[in-house]
């Protein structure tokens, strides 16, 4: 796990940094801790298993991440956490399982880090070319957020996807967009309209410039006409620079997925306890659309003042690569 030094040099402020730097490290052993736990308890028995970590350097400091997986008679279980540079650790788990030829179910918790726990749990069937599913997401208080969504493969290369997903409170957030690959490079734009009327208008490309070496670039527009630009490099070993920040990860699994596409979870409607960043795999030659909220990933980031809670996006599957549990 690539790490640096917490303490700045000595300043005034020297006692408040030699704090801030002993509670990150105790964050970071915890996350030591949690990812040897997993692996333990998740590899005992696996007939496949793999890990991964990264460092996010970021204006708002440095944050750690590792996770563990394995798959074994029909089910793949991941663990993971995030320590963040003030003593923040943010943990998942989850598990997704074929239950008959095109029928899938996933169940898992993400728990922030004030102690809150979200449980969520859903079903995806796929049958001729369409991949349709179905989840719930269950707060720390018992309310409830239900959703619902939908991918459909329209040509070779292309595809569309729509869904919704309703809160608590009753308030429906709708989803769609369109994806389109041809040669080395993926275009996809898209649309979240909420229950008040107000919309939000996404796009993105995602170029394979070389073996292992993916450019991207999108942008979003918020419901108050404001818009964000982002672009980056990603290589599934080494640096991944987005904009200002420069993420570095490990070595990109190889996870052999079922030949299905899979329905990528609706936008952010349950706020969860405030999030820290994520640091998820190497996306592949797709960008999932933007959800209406801030995070650090080495996919794009959007940063759009759009008044809508956050919410927390169950893992799954997008063509044929696992795309673990985020921020969204």
């Amino acid at each position: 796990m690539n790490t640096r030094s917490f303490v700045p040099p000595a300043t005034a402020a020297f006692l408040t940094s030699a704090a801030t730097a002993t509670s990150a490290r105790g964050a970071l052993r915890r996350l030591v801790l949690a990812a040897t736990i997993a692996m333990l308890g998740l590899g005992s028995a696996s007939a496949f298993a793999w890990s991964q970590h990264g460092t996010a350097y970021t204006s708002r400091g440095t944050y750690n991440g590792a996770r563990y997986g394995s798959c074994g008679g029909g089910s793949c279980s991941h663990a993971g956490g995030v320590a963040g540079p003030y003593g923040g650790f943010a943990s998942n788990t989850g598990t997704v399982t074929r239950n008959a030829p095109g029928e899938f179910s996933n169940s898992g918790t993400a728990t922030g880090r004030y102690g809150n726990s979200v449980q969520h749990a859903g079903d995806t069937s796929c049958a001729g070319g369409t991949c349709a599913h179905t989840g719930t997401l269950t707060g720390p208080d018992g309310k409830t957020a239900s959703t619902s969504g939908d991918v459909t493969r329209t040509a070779p290369g292309q595809y569309s996807s729509s869904g919704s997903i309703t809160g608590s409170n009753g308030n429906t957030v709708d989803h769609s967009a369109s994806t389109n690959c041809a040669g080395a490079s993926c275009s996809r734009s898209g649309t979240v309209t909420g229950s008040d009327g107000g919309a939000v208008y996404h796009s993105g490309t995602a170029t394979r410039v070389a073996p292992g070496v993916v450019t991207t670039s999108a942008s979003a527009t918020g419901t108050y006409g404001n818009t964000v630009t982002t672009s980056g490099t990603i290589t599934t070993a080494g640096v991944v620079t987005t904009g200002s920040t420069t993420v570095v990860v490990a070595p990109k699994p190889v996870v052999v997925a079922p030949p299905v596409v899979y329905v990528p979870p609706p936008p952010v409607v349950y706020a969860p306890p405030p999030p820290v960043a994520y640091v998820p795999p190497p996306p592949v030659i797709y960008a999932p659309p933007p959800p209406p909220a801030v995070y650090v990933a080495p996919r794009v980031v959007y940063m759009t003042p759009v008044p809508r809670p956050v919410l927390w996006v169950p893992g799954h599957w997008v063509g044929n690569v696992w795309v673990a549990a985020h921020w969204a």
